[in-house]
């Protein structure tokens, strides 16, 4: 039996969504997915996924996220990691934003352990 790939074309996303995409784009984050798990989880409807080279980096990308989401009046609820910088996640409540150190991220595999999501890749420069 043939294995049904998990992978979508970009739906509309919601559109504090998007602008996390792109404020992490602009930081130069690499690898970012979108795992669309309203059907799977229960707790939050989407994760953003992405990564940095290094810990600067990594803290400039959730950085900015943050400042962009405040700029139209969304704050995270939770923020943990951002002294260690290797994993830190921005809590939204209908989302959730990863931003790992790229070993992290190969540690944890976000995205095999919620091989149940849809998969929403997104393109560069989108």
């Amino acid at each position: 039996m043939a294995k049904t790939d998990k992978r979508r074309k970009s739906p509309r996303l919601p559109a504090q969504v998007d602008r996390a995409i792109a404020a992490a784009e602009d930081k130069q984050a690499v690898d970012l997915v979108v795992l669309d798990l309203r059907k799977a989880a229960g707790f939050t409807d989407f994760f953003l996924i992405c990564s940095g080279t290094n810990t600067r980096q990594v803290r400039a990308i959730a950085d900015a996220v943050t400042e962009t989401l405040a700029g139209k009046g969304a704050r995270p609820a939770h923020v943990e990691g951002y002294d260690r910088s290797e994993w830190i996640l921005l809590d939204y409540f209908d989302f959730i934003v990863h931003v790992f150190a790229p070993e992290t991220r190969v540690f944890y595999g976000l995205e095999r352990l919620w091989g149940n999501a849809d998969r929403i890749e997104v393109a560069a420069g989108r």
